[in-house]
């Protein structure tokens, strides 16, 4: 079993930066894909980013290329979202989510969110 948390979710100003951070815990994660998602207020839970397992590589979608960044610290089991020059547009309950084989919206296990406001 896999147990998720994420934090650092908050108010910040248009232009603004967090950083999101996922704790994991229950088995070591080092092959599987890690995902974050972002759920609007009344739009469907999107993919943002995800670490792939097979490779390594990171998929972000375009509307946050060049202002987020995923990254890991397996030492502290640890997966971090830095998001920068936030727009309101980015406003959500952000999720974790982690699965054993690829990065999809129906990974197996997932954080309970954290909120993100972001203030025009």
């Amino acid at each position: 079993q896999v147990q998720l948390e994420e934090s650092g979710g908050g108010l910040v100003q248009s232009g603004g930066s967090l950083t999101l951070s996922c704790v994991h815990s229950g088995r070591s994660l080092d092959h599987y894909a890690i995902g974050w998602f972002r759920q609007a207020p009344g739009k469907e839970r999107e993919g943002i980013t995800c670490i792939r397992s097979e490779d390594g590589s990171i998929y972000y979608v375009d509307s946050v290329k060049g202002r987020f960044t995923v990254s890991r610290d397996k030492a502290k089991n640890t997966v971090y979202l830095q998001m920068n020059d936030l727009k309101a547009e980015d406003t959500g309950v952000y999720y974790c989510a982690a699965d054993p084989h690829i990065c999809y919206k129906k990974m197996i296990y997932w954080g309970q969110g954290t909120q993100v406001t972001v203030s025009s």
